[in-house]
């Protein structure tokens, strides 16, 4: 499968490879970073789900996107569209590791991914699922134009529920003309 590889200014966003587990699996064993995505993972946890990732790639087309930093190379996180079985609609998350955070990363790469997921996958809406007390990514969310508009979700498999942000293909045309 030909993965797209979306750029912005700071960034290269690219399908997931195997180096990219061990920042990973670093990444998912904080419990900071983890907190609102259903908390810290043992490496062996962290590896299912980055087989997952690999796998939404397979069976979707598109998925989380490996965010890179260009001047270094560093792997930063993952960003991107994520629409697993029985979500509540088709979504683009982030995930910043720690070390990175408060640089605009997480808008940055989440910006380009809604910009692909409208104008290339052709989405008519997204949504964003967040923590109620997550209120960095509530945001990110902000800052890419989608509202909380007071409806919740359980997250399959997770036991949480929380707050969809959300917005739609007209809403961004209008906003990015």
């Amino acid at each position: 499968m030909n993965a797209p590889v979306l750029e912005t200014e700071r960034l290269i966003l690219r399908k997931p490879e195997e180096p990219d587990f061990e920042p990973l699996s670093v990444m998912m064993q904080d419990v900071e970073t983890a907190r609102f995505i259903g908390g810290a993972q043992e490496p062996a946890i962290s590896w299912r789900a980055f087989c997952t990732l690999l796998g939404h790639w397979q069976l979707r087309g598109y998925g989380f996107f490996s965010v890179i930093e260009k001047s270094s190379g560093e792997w930063l996180g993952r960003v991107g569209p994520w629409n697993p079985h029985l979500w509540p609609q088709p979504e683009v998350g982030w995930t910043i590791k720690r070390e990175a955070w408060g640089r605009g990363y997480a808008y940055e790469a989440a910006e380009a991914c809604v910009d692909y997921v409208f104008n290339h996958l052709g989405w008519p809406e997204v949504i964003h699922l967040i923590d109620p007390e997550n209120v960095a990514s509530q945001g990110v969310a902000r800052k890419l134009g989608s509202q909380f508009k007071g409806r919740r979700a359980e997250v399959p498999g997770f036991g949480m529920t929380v707050d969809v942000w959300e917005q739609d293909a007209g809403e961004w045309a209008q906003r990015h003309a």
